[in-house]
């Protein structure tokens, strides 16, 4: 977390979260939603600003309950997720070695590979908890050049650098977050917890 982010906290440390605002789509970008987007469900306008874009990553956490936030200052805003906390790319470098990296550019190292009803990849890291991680879809393709997929594709190994093969283990979409720890929706959440858990 920035120093700045800090300080903000320690001098004003009552301001009011806020939720809806923020979305990390299934593709990895960060997406405002002002009260338009958010009333007709939509995933808002991508962010572009570069400086800004850093800015959100590097002061992106998550509470206690699994819900994501960015810590704007004083202002917690908590993230709607496309999917899972983390975006992956998958590529390869000069030496035709594969390189895993989360949406705010840092080095992914895959632990396990799950791959859900739908056909989407997901890794874990080794962090406690650990941290998971949806592929972009542009990237199904240098995955399954490493991978040894089964005739139903839901099944099968991927073959990471050298090391041994990691196993596939399927996993229902609709069961990831609860699974993994982690709150897809805090607006859902914060609007079922007003009107009393009947949202």
């Amino acid at each position: 977390m920035d120093d700045i982010v800090k300080q903000a906290l320690a001098k004003w440390p009552n301001v009011p979260s806020c939720t809806g605002w923020l979305l990390l789509d299934r593709r990895g970008n960060w997406r405002m939603r002002d009260e338009a987007a958010q009333a007709n469900g939509s995933a808002g306008e991508p962010i572009r600003h570069e400086a800004l874009l850093g800015f959100i990553n590097r002061n992106y956490a998550v509470d206690d309950s699994g819900q994501w936030f960015f810590q704007n200052g004083p202002q917690r805003v908590y993230v709607e997720l496309g999917y899972t906390p983390w975006v992956v790319r998958l590529s390869l470098d000069e030496a035709a070695a594969l390189v895993l990296n989360d949406h705010a550019g840092s080095a992914f190292e895959p632990v396990a590979v799950f791959v859900d009803d739908q056909g989407g990849i997901l890794f874990t890291d080794d962090s406690t908890p650990p941290r998971v991680a949806v592929l972009h879809d542009h990237d199904l393709e240098v995955f399954a050049d490493h991978a040894a997929l089964g005739d139903d594709s839901l099944s099968g190994t991927f073959r990471w650098n050298g090391a041994a093969d990691l196993p596939l283990q399927k996993v229902p979409r609709d069961e990831v977050a609860a699974r993994f720890g982690f709150v897809a929706s805090p607006a859902a959440l914060a609007a079922s917890a007003s009107s009393g858990g009947k949202a």
